[in-house]
């Protein structure tokens, strides 16, 4: 694990800033296409065009040709030519960023991170979790992590079955994002034929997506239908506490994603959880867990000690169970990672 330099970190720290203004700043020129004219028996008829990500040439009609509609198009043509002005820096930043050792997504998972971005998913409160975004994650902190925590083509999406006031009619399409990369992703058949597919796989590649959702009663293991989404996600154990109060960072490829990730602290604290639930079968897995936390953990421990304190002091108010989940995985006297625990326990007073 190696400290990025400094020029990198201000680097990424202005991607994520233009990134955020682009997205408040988002509008009719942001649309992907552009109007186009039909005559139809003499009289002219407005469509918009544009390209899927898999590249399919859509159509839909707008209406007959009106001088709203022409007001319409000239502040579309207007606007397109701003954020083509706006996009060309952040291209810049992302080839700056890459030369600078900032961490890099593998272009198939940024395609479509892209496309789920796009459909308006992280608009819409979707969390990135597992290693995609720990990869974020140590751009965010400054840190180029060992790059056997990252091998992995899995994209975990995290959503909430309710949703707050004002988005309600607001929806991301997730099943139809995916098709329309034009990748070969097919659902990924439920254990039980009865219950909607949680899960979208490339057949032949390791490419997946998998689709979760906090569990919100014990035991609790049919999917649950998040509208905003059309797309079901399987409910977890333990990942509310991951969701709460994500933040932004982005997502370095060819042209930068902005995403919402996890807390660092929070992000941690929940690898040591959740490996000791693992099934005892699932050994590298439990071991790419405490790998992630322990990098995590010692960035943390240096650097935000304030913040590990506040992601611990809400799981000693969730219970005994959490907080004994925490103990056990720390006190490994046969990890690999003894030291950074033993210094997290001392501090964390455990």
């Amino acid at each position: 694990m190696n400290r990025l330099p400094l020029e990198t970190q201000t680097l990424y720290a202005e991607f994520v800033e233009q990134l955020t203004a682009l997205e408040a700043q988002r509008a009719i020129g942001h649309l992907p296409g552009c109007f186009t004219l039909k005559t139809v028996k003499g009289i002219d008829y407005y469509y918009y065009q544009h390209t899927d990500p898999g590249g399919a040439v859509r159509q839909i009609y707008i209406g007959r040709k009106s001088g709203d509609l022409d007001r319409l198009v000239q502040a579309h043509r207007l606007q397109r030519e701003y954020f083509a002005s706006d996009v060309e820096p952040i291209q810049r930043l992302c080839a700056q960023l890459r030369i600078g050792g900032a961490l890099v997504t593998d272009s198939s998972v940024g395609r479509v991170l892209k496309a789920l971005a796009d459909s308006g998913v992280f608009h819409l409160d979707g969390v990135l979790l597992g290693t995609q975004a720990f990869i974020v994650l140590g751009n965010l902190l400054g840190f180029q992590w060992e790059k056997a925590a990252l091998r992995t083509q899995d994209i975990d999406l995290g959503g909430r079955a309710n949703m707050s006031l004002g988005l309600c009619d607001v929806q991301a399409n997730i099943p139809k994002a995916l098709e329309g990369l034009q990748m070969g992703f097919l659902p990924v058949p439920s254990m039980n034929p009865r219950d909607p597919v949680t899960s979208f796989k490339v057949r032949g590649h390791s490419l997946r997506v998998d689709l979760l959702t906090p569990e919100k009663r014990s035991a609790q293991d049919r999917p649950v239908y998040i509208r905003r989404f059309q797309a079901a996600a399987q409910p977890l154990r333990f990942l509310d506490y991951l969701m709460e109060g994500p933040v932004k960072g982005a997502v370095v490829d060819g042209g930068g994603i902005l995403v919402n990730v996890p807390q660092p602290a929070r992000f941690a604290l929940h690898k040591l959880i959740i490996s000791r639930e693992r099934e005892v079968t699932a050994h590298s897995k439990v071991q790419k867990d405490l790998f992630q936390a322990a990098q995590l953990l010692a960035v943390l421990l240096e650097e935000r000690p304030g913040d590990l304190r506040l992601a611990w002091e809400a799981i000693q108010k969730l219970g005994p169970g959490w907080v004994k989940r925490v103990r056990e995985a720390l006190s490994n006297t046969s990890s690999p990672h003894r030291e950074i625990f033993d210094r997290t326990k001392t501090m964390l007073k455990i």
